[in-house]
């Protein structure tokens, strides 16, 4: 991944530098004395600032310095009207702002005097990242700017975003899932051994199978000659399975005791200790997830609990039934055991995989055509997989959802800002 990024990082780099080169040629270009009445603002450094510490927007008629504030308050437009460098009475202004944001919504602002300045009157929403058009009348003269503020965007080339492995997907709704984990072990499914015996007492001559091997059902284990006959018989399986036991070898005496166990292991438990703390939450036929420390994973429900405890470690025992015909699953083996006990439905989910953090904001990346942008958001509830989105990304908006730290990274390398 690491080349990936150097190829990302190469094949960007040069075309951040033209524009930057381009946005200080246009800049050179436009006199003050010669700016029109609808006036674009030169981007980045070149800013100009008021003592407010807000965007300065010069016109022939009067000026006006735009701040967004956001000391104690929710983010809002404050703006102050000068005319000649003598400060005018707000009231005796009319100002209205659109704001246009990536994917074509327009945010309409007006604005009231207070004090000395003219307020917004409204929150203006996160990111601040707009096309931003300001128009205001004094004095019977109407003046209009128009100016690009971005912060958290950045432009790729669809082929590049492929190649990087930027995955995406529409915004909706989710399931949040809440689990406990337990531990456990795999044994052998008790219903699937059988254990095999002389039909009559008599001496071992031959041995067809050892321990570990396979054997279908109907197959010989051993012939006996009996005590009382004489006559020599065979002991045939009566599963298909595999020789897991051998009590006596050729030429001992065999009576009633166990000759051989089979044990078929297409089929095993896993089973928890489960311990008081947890057992209030669990119940039979919840989903559970079975985990090996090599990766191997499996899905179950719970189709048992003992109804003794184990004394020593006061934990009862959870079952969980396995498929096993791959022999993925070897008895003895440990395991972890995710069990669901709750599985809440959202209107809004993303996988954690999608979040980046973002100044003080945990983000995704909105995908419009080829431009991605920071979409801050509120969170609530969240599971290993995925996070609920209370507020901060609209139903149906594409974002990314598999390699976002590579957006991130072009965008904090084209130097956005939280400037206005």
């Amino acid at each position: 991944m690491n080349q990936l990024l150097k190829r990302w990082l190469a094949a960007v780099l040069p075309a951040l530098l033209s524009a930057v080169l381009l946005l200080a040629g246009c800049g050179n270009e436009r006199s003050p004395d010669e700016a029109p009445e609808s006036q674009e603002e030169p981007l980045g450094d070149s800013v100009a600032k008021g003592p407010h510490g807000g965007r300065l927007l010069e016109g022939t008629a009067f000026s006006i310095e735009l701040a967004i504030f956001e000391s104690g308050v929710p983010p809002e437009y404050r703006a102050w009207v000068t005319a000649g460098a003598v400060a005018v009475d707000p009231a005796q202004v009319a100002l209205a702002v659109e704001l246009g944001r990536l994917g074509g919504s327009v945010d309409h602002i007006g604005f009231a005097p207070q004090g000395d300045f003219l307020r917004g009157d409204q929150t203006v929403e996160e990111p601040h990242s707009f096309d931003v058009t300001v128009t205001a009348t004094y004095a019977e003269q109407t003046q209009k700017w128009a100016y690009a503020s971005h912060e958290g965007r950045t432009t790729i080339d669809p082929a590049m975003a492929q190649e990087a492995g930027v995955a995406t997907a529409t915004a909706g709704p989710g399931v949040i899932t809440e689990w406990t984990r337990v531990y456990g072990v795999i044994v052998p499914d008790a219903s699937r051994i059988r254990t095999v015996k002389a039909r009559f007492p008599g001496v071992v001559r031959s041995l067809a199978r050892q321990v570990g091997d396979p054997i279908r059902a109907g197959e010989v284990l051993a012939t006996v000659e009996s005590n009382d006959s004489l006559q020599t018989y065979a002991l045939t399986a009566p599963i298909t399975g595999v020789v897991t036991q051998r009590h006596v070898g050729a030429g001992e005496q065999t009576n009633d005791e166990a000759v051989f166990e089979i044990a078929d292991f297409s089929r095993v438990w896993a089973e928890f200790s489960v311990f008081p703390g947890d057992r209030q939450r669990l119940r039979e036929g919840q989903p559970v997830t079975v985990m090996s420390e090599g990766g191997t994973a499996a899905q179950g429900t719970i189709s048992y609990f003992s109804p003794l405890a184990n004394r020593a470690a006061q934990s009862v025992t959870a079952r969980v039934v396995l498929d096993n015909g791959d022999g993925v699953w070897t008895p003895g083996q440990f395991v972890e055991g995710r069990v669901t006990v709750a599985e809440t439905p959202v209107a809004l989910a993303v996988p954690q995989s999608a979040l980046q953090q973002f100044r003080d904001f945990t983000v995704v990346f909105a995908q419009v055509d080829d431009t991605y942008e920071v979409r801050m958001l509120e969170l609530g509830r969240r599971d290993a997989e995925w996070v609920e989105v209370l507020g901060g990304l609209a139903p149906g908006t594409r974002y990314v959802t598999h390699n976002s730290y590579l957006i991130k990274a072009d965008i904090e390398k084209s130097g956005a800002s939280h400037d206005h």
